[in-house]
């Protein structure tokens, strides 16, 4: 469990991403905030003048350059301005994926017995958007994966708990490209800094079908305060922080939730930007 597999994926910087949308550096992307989708139906993506005006008989030679000239720093400086969907890291799906069919947003109940497991509430949204030459889009329809260990940093279905299911579900996303599930805090287990493992997956028509697979990590000085109440309390200080975890050191900083408090616990939301034009599963680096 300690090793969870090998690192996975890619990430794609700003100038990939502009590249992959077709757009020269004249363009805007219009749809997306800098950290992802806007909270309401975005508009159609616009984009500024990428050429150069042509010269009418009215317009005199030297009127028609100055007014390329402008056109071209406006749009040179909205681009360079211009907020972008951020494609975050793909990494291991390490333990243990397993595709239960079920469909739930309160993963913290075992299907079968309906106990639910102990631990500090955390609402959890993920919001999906799409990147391809058409834009920067919300994602409507993906199937969204998440699991976790408990407070004891157990699994379900492995192990003593190989019967049991808490902690798992998917969730489809809405037309705002978002997906809700009502989960606990993590717990921690040797080897590993604390997070949740995470999976999206996109029927995607010719191409076939799409699939991302990542993981959310906390800052470790909350999981130390979270770990001082019960039922976590029980089992003294974790043993791996995020700067010693292998995984988190692909570029997990950019995977980091920052839970807020709420009256019944702790709330969370992550927006992530998918490369719809690749089409490897798992492709590496």
């Amino acid at each position: 469990m300690d090793n969870d597999d090998l690192h996975v994926g890619r990430i794609l910087t700003r100038r990939e991403i502009l590249s992959l949308m077709g757009i020269t550096g004249a363009a805007v992307l219009a749809a997306c905030t800098a950290e992802g989708l806007p909270t309401t139906p975005p508009a159609t993506g616009t984009a500024a003048p990428t050429g150069i005006p042509a010269t009418s008989a009215a317009t005199s030679p030297e009127a028609a350059t100055a007014e390329a000239t402008a056109a071209a720093s406006e749009a040179a400086s909205a681009a360079t301005a211009a907020p972008v969907c951020v494609v975050r890291p793909e990494l291991t799906e390490g333990p243990f994926f397993f595709d239960l069919g079920l469909d739930r947003s309160d993963i913290r109940t075992d299907a079968a017995s309906g106990s639910e497991k102990a631990g500090r509430r955390l609402d959890l949204a993920v919001i999906v958007s799409g990147v391809d030459s058409n834009g920067c889009l919300p994602l409507e329809g993906a199937v969204v994966d998440v699991w976790q260990c408990d407070a004891d940093g157990v699994y379900s279905g492995t192990g003593g708990a190989s019967a049991e299911s808490f902690l798992r579900g998917y969730q489809l996303t809405d037309a705002f490209g978002r997906a809700a599930f009502t989960t606990i805090y993590p717990g921690w287990y040797p080897g590993r800094s604390v997070h949740i493992h995470f999976k999206i997956r996109v029927p995607n028509g010719s191409n076939g079908n799409y699939e991302f697979t990542s993981q959310f990590f906390f800052d470790d000085d909350f999981s130390a305060k979270v770990y001082t109440e019960p039922p976590y309390d029980v089992r003294g200080t974790q043993n791996t922080l995020n700067s010693q975890d292998g995984i988190y050191g692909n570029r997990g900083s950019q995977l980091v939730l920052t839970p807020t408090e709420t009256g019944e616990g702790l709330a969370a939301e992550f927006s992530i930007a998918l490369d719809l034009t690749d089409t490897a599963v798992g492709a590496q680096d």
